[in-house]
């Protein structure tokens, strides 16, 4: 059965289409910030979940303390817009990088992040650049072996090095904890923080991270912000995790079914470019909210296979379906815009500003 939202999106927009519910929206980024106020921690959001300095500007004027890029590019757009306290959480390297984090620089507060000589060495040429110095937060693995050194010693080490560095600063230390890791990290954090302090430095940005993490926020000791991504919207990895429920879920993917070829399966206009095949470890490949014991088990590029063989209701063919994606932030990076809505209300697009700002 079709809503006569999801009528309207389909007759104005047409479908696969990504629709945010802007009262959901505020919601959240109130919710998480009033979050954040009680332990004591700063905001720091991180905007590769929406991409747009629009609501960029929301979290900030909630109370948010600056944000957070992935990418070099998504910090472009967002200085461009007028925010002016950016965090990249990311290793960047190479002449074409420093020229433009230099001219970065000019438009906005920038801080990166690095775990390696290799970056170290690259950065100050961004900082002559500018004319400016640049702060240099050192990443830390605790747990997620993805980045960041391994062993508060090479932290220490790597501090010291961009102390020393022409044109850096060492701000302090950027860790990403499991969920379930934080004892863990309060010891590396502790111990590479009492090393940097021997010699005379100290850290006055301790950022974490994850939005499944806010059963942990304010946990680790010495802490003085958190980046949270998926939070603004949510998914069905969020609900999953015990963060977030159905409710909170802000971005629906409105889709079409096109075929019912048979009993016990059907195909969606949403595949594998709507959707993504980051399954974000969970079974199928989004919530149908109108048939919530469906399943998307598996993608064309352009075609969504239901298993209706546990739905106790059925969609014919014409029916225009809302999902709760699996994973937000790979699905809204495939968008041009995002239509907004209010209640039953159609009140607008926002352009994917940074979409594919992978470098």
């Amino acid at each position: 059965m079709t809503t006569p939202l999801a009528a309207k999106i389909a007759k104005e927009y047409g479908t696969p289409c990504a629709v945010i519910d802007m009262d959901r929206v505020e919601r959240n980024i109130a919710r998480i910030q009033a979050a954040c106020d009680q332990a004591g921690v700063a905001n720091r959001p991180h905007i590769k979940t929406h991409k747009n300095p629009t609501l960029a500007q929301l979290q900030v004027k909630a109370g948010a303390k600056g944000i957070t890029c992935q990418k070099l590019g998504e910090a472009e757009i967002m200085a461009d817009a007028g925010i002016d306290d950016i965090l990249i959480s990311y290793n960047l390297l190479g002449d074409e990088k420093m020229a433009r984090l230099g001219a970065l620089q000019g438009k906005a507060n920038v801080t990166v992040a690095a775990d390696n000589s290799v970056v170290v060495g690259d950065l100050p040429k961004a900082a002559a650049a500018s004319g400016r110095p640049l702060s240099v937060v050192v990443e830390c693995d605790t747990g997620r072996k993805r980045a960041g050194v391994e062993t508060p010693a090479e932290a220490i080490a790597l501090a010291r090095e961009i102390a020393a560095s022409k044109g850096l600063s060492f701000a302090g230390f950027m860790l990403y904890p499991t969920e379930t890791g934080w004892a863990d990290a309060q010891k590396f954090y502790d111990e590479a923080l009492a090393g940097v302090r021997a010699h005379g430095l100290d850290a006055t940005i301790v950022s974490t991270g994850g939005t499944p993490n806010l059963v942990n926020l304010g946990k680790l000791k010495g802490g003085t912000e958190h980046r949270f991504g998926t939070y603004i919207y949510n998914d069905r990895m969020q609900v999953a995790a015990g963060v977030a429920s159905w409710d909170d879920c802000a971005l629906h993917i409105y889709s079409t079914v096109v075929s019912r070829a048979g009993p016990e399966r059907g195909i969606l206009d949403a595949g594998s470019k709507t959707l993504t095949s980051d399954t974000g470890g969970l079974e199928g490949h989004g919530l149908i909210l109108e048939h919530p014991e469906a399943k998307i088990a598996r993608f064309a590029e352009e075609h969504g296979f239901l298993d209706l063989s546990r739905s106790n209701t059925r969609p014919n063919v014409g029916d225009v379906v809302r999902i709760v994606p699996n994973h937000v932030c790979v699905v809204v990076n495939m968008m041009d815009e995002v239509v907004m809505v209010r209640g039953d209300e159609i009140i607008g697009t926002l352009p994917v500003a940074a979409r594919g700002k992978l470098r």
